[in-house]
This record gives C-alpha cells, structure tokens and sequence, in this order.
C-alpha cells in the first residue's frame, strides 16, 4: 500500500482493524476455549460467526470506500490486479481448508478435534501443492503448537483454581447479587459485559481474558435466558475490538513497530474503524438473529 501512495498510517490503521476479523470467521481459537469454558457447542459457535464476521468485513470494505472517495486514494489500475480464475484455482488448495472444517462439523462427520486432524492433513497436501512446505517447517508447526496448548492447559488449569475458590467464597453470587441491585438483566446485561469485556481486550491477550472473564460472567447472563452461542460471538467479537482500541491494543503496538510508525498517530487513524466495528457491536447484541440464524438453519441447538 505504501508502495501505491497510500499514507503509512492508514494503511496501518486498516491493516489492524481487518485483523480482527480472522477470530471471528471460523475457524476461531478464541471460540474453541470459549466453548471449552462454557460447554456451548463449538459447531455452533464457528457456524454462527460466519454472518457477523461477513457483515464486519462488509462494514469495514464501505468504510474504506468512502474515506478512499472523499481523501483521494491512488487506488490501483487493472493491470496492477492478477487475473482472476488463475488466482482463484492457485489459492484453491487453502481455500479448501475451512470448508472442510465448517462441512465435517455442520455434517456431523466429524467432532471438533477430528475435523482439526482432517484439516492438518488437507494443509500437508495444501504445503505439497505449493511446494513450499519444509520438514523444518512441519517440526517448527509441531513445537509452536505444543507451546500454545500448553500455555493454553496452564492458564486453564489456574483459572479452575480461582473457579473453585471463587465457589468456596461466594464470588459468584456476590457479583450475580451485586448485578442484580442495579437492574441488569437481558440486553443491559450485555451492555454491561460489552464495557467490561472491550477494557479487557485493551489490556489482556484474548485467551487470557475469556479464560478468567468467561467463568465470572457468563452464568450470570445464561440464567437470565441469554444464548450461549449469542453471548459467545458478542464477548469474542467484543475483545477483537479491544485488540485496536487505545491506549495500549495489542494489534496497534505490533502494527506500529512492524511499520515503524507513531503509536498515537496510528490510534488516531484507526478510530473511525472502531466506530464501525462498535456500531456492528451493537446491532450482535440488539439483534440475535444475526448469530443465531443460521446455525438454527443446521439444526443447532442455540438455548
């Protein structure tokens, strides 16, 4: 983009807020250890961010559209793009990938774990076809993989401590009692959760914020009738955009040093696209139907 003209920080800033939208279209790993904390079905889960996470992609495309309109982007001429159908049948291969997923779960071919052994197999066959993929490649994958879910079990581990102390205690009915006197039920409740969530998403990496949040809050809300598969796509969708949010989100810092900008200016840039990413925020919690339709569609259970 800087290549084409384009002003290093808003290339920047539209670079970090589509980053977000990778969590919410499936796979997710965040909805994996969402349903893993919750006992919601994770089919479910990734079936249900397929909609909100097209509707963010649309938002944030009309967003740039508009601003590339009244600022004059450079923009790029047909001859910059690749033809289509020969690009289309090259990445073809790891197109596959998340159809494979999303069809071997909503089919009921498989659970979550084979379908991610099924789709480990459909990348080495993928990495062949490119002619990219090393056996360093495949060890570094191994040992990357086996640091993440370690780190992951570690911090599960933890927080069922801090359940079951918070058990012993009372926490639970104390915050639930302490919700209750200020009249937080259904839609407030979310709201409630969504400010809570997003100043978590600021400071904490996702893993870490579902894992010690989830089991504090989302009882709470599911004694109230709220959907788990509802409340997990708006708490996901909710910490993503914490990811880009100052003063400190996690993607600006990393967008910032990669492209060795300003932190401030490149918050500044972004903040139109956190406008649109809280308004399509707002109508995930408004509006179910959003998230629930189409799982209904599959025959998922969503109460």
């Amino acid at each position: 983009m800087r290549a084409q003209g384009y002003d290093r920080y808003y290339a920047g800033a539209i670079t970090a807020a589509s980053s977000m939208i990778g969590p919410i279209i499936p796979p997710s790993i965040i909805m994996i250890i969402y349903g893993g904390l919750t006992g919601a079905s994770v089919a479910a889960l990734f079936i249900a961010g397929v909609v909100p996470g097209l509707l963010l992609a649309g938002s944030l495309m009309l967003l740039n559209g508009i601003i590339a309109h009244v600022k004059g982007h450079p923009g790029g001429t047909s001859h910059d793009l690749p033809r289509f159908l020969p690009s289309l049948l090259n990445a073809a291969p790891a197109l596959c990938l998340p159809l494979v997923i999303l069809g071997s779960l909503v089919f009921g071919l498989a659970t979550p774990t084979e379908g991610s052994a099924i789709a480990v197999f459909f990348a080495l066959v993928a990495g062949h076809f490119y002619k990219g993929l090393s056996w360093k490649m495949i060890f570094d994958a191994v040992e990357a993989t086996a640091k993440m879910t370690g780190t992951i079990f570690i911090i599960l581990a933890a927080i069922s401590v801090l359940g079951y102390l918070a058990g012993q205690l009372g926490w639970s009915q104390a915050l639930a009692a302490w919700v209750d006197s200020f009249g937080l039920t259904g839609t407030k409740y979310l709201f409630f959760l969504m400010v809570i969530f997003l100043i978590a998403g600021m400071f904490m990496d996702t893993p870490v914020a579902l894992t010690l949040l989830i089991p504090l809050f989302a009882p709470q809300a599911m004694e109230q009738g709220i959907s788990p598969i509802h409340l997990g796509i708006v708490l996901c969708f909710n910490l993503c955009v914490g990811l880009i949010t100052p003063p400190l989100g996690k993607c600006l810092v990393v967008v910032s040093a990669l492209s060795n900008s300003n932190y401030w200016r490149l918050a500044y840039a972004v903040l139109p696209f956190i406008f649109v990413q809280v308004l399509v925020l707002l109508a995930l919690v408004y509006w179910p139907a959003i998230s629930l339709t189409l799982p209904s569609l599959f025959g998922f259970s969503v109460n």
